[in-house]
């Protein structure tokens, strides 16, 4: 399965590189959080050869899994989706069961040096709900059900670890395919 890159994905490197990282996460997942600095490692690993592309997956239960999600995707059409993204997962333990965890992520967005009024604006938009519903969507259609889930070239990995991420995304890299 080819991974088509859509208009309104959020990538990190290079957008032409053949190789695809796309991670269907959930701010609020544990797993998630401890992946993402794996993620970025591997990112500035392959600056030139990867591109690695985010979507939403909020899953059911995770009272703040939505509103990060909004969060994340109002600091993007601010600039500043991936900054918002690594202080998510950098302070989930900040948040995640924060009843009014809105008030956090406007706290991170005035230290991004975000518009606020456009943030909440962007925030409570139906775009920003739309964006995060079709990526949810598309992640179902595909057979996805838990978090973090990533797709190299189109192909589902279960990385446990830096060194088999880097020999499965060196290996895309470089040519060879997986199965």
């Amino acid at each position: 399965m080819a991974i088509e890159v859509r208009e309104d994905d959020w990538i990190r490197g290079n957008r032409q590189a053949q190789t695809t990282l796309l991670e269907y996460g959930d701010y609020q997942c544990p797993s998630c959080a401890t992946y993402n600095p794996l993620v970025k490692q591997i990112g500035e690993e392959f600056p030139d050869g990867l591109k690695i592309i985010y979507r939403h997956f909020p899953i059911p239960g995770h009272q703040n899994a939505i509103p990060s999600a909004k969060a994340s995707e109002a600091s993007g059409r601010q600039g500043k989706f991936w900054e918002m993204h690594d202080i998510l997962y950098d302070r989930q333990k900040d948040w995640e069961s924060d009843e009014n965890a809105k008030e956090k992520f406007i706290e991170y967005a005035r230290e991004l040096g975000l518009d606020e009024t456009k943030f909440l604006s962007d925030y409570d938009s139906e775009e920003v709900e739309n964006k995060i519903n079709s990526d949810s969507s598309e992640a179902t259609a595909i057979g996805v059900n838990s978090t973090p889930t990533f797709l190299l070239n189109g192909v589902r990995i279960r990385p446990r670890s830096y060194e088999e991420f880097k020999s499965l995304i060196e290996a895309q890299v470089k040519g060879y395919t997986i199965e």
